[in-house]
């Protein structure tokens, strides 16, 4: 099987800055795994795009998107589940 390579956006990382420290860890193992599963079992295909996915990570989730053709998985938004699809 094919690895996908993982990209972060910058606001992204921010995001992953402004986490509690406890959950930091857990979301950075999801989305390593993504890299050699980048559609796991729990992930939600979003409307709206034709490549855009969320995975649930306790109270927050992580929103992807995967180009299959070039095997990345680039990773958009991290944010509580409250927050995280408000424009």
């Amino acid at each position: 099987m094919d690895t996908y390579r993982i990209d972060w956006k910058a606001s992204a990382l921010r995001e992953l800055k402004r986490l509690d420290r406890k959950i930091v860890p857990r979301i950075i193992t999801s989305v390593e795994a993504l890299s050699s599963n980048p559609f796991p079992s729990g992930v939600k295909k979003l409307h709206g795009g034709e490549s855009t996915f969320r995975i649930r990570i306790g109270d927050y989730r992580v929103i992807y998107e995967v180009s299959s053709n070039h095997l990345i998985v680039e990773i958009a938004r991290i944010r509580h589940r409250k927050d995280v699809y408000k424009k």
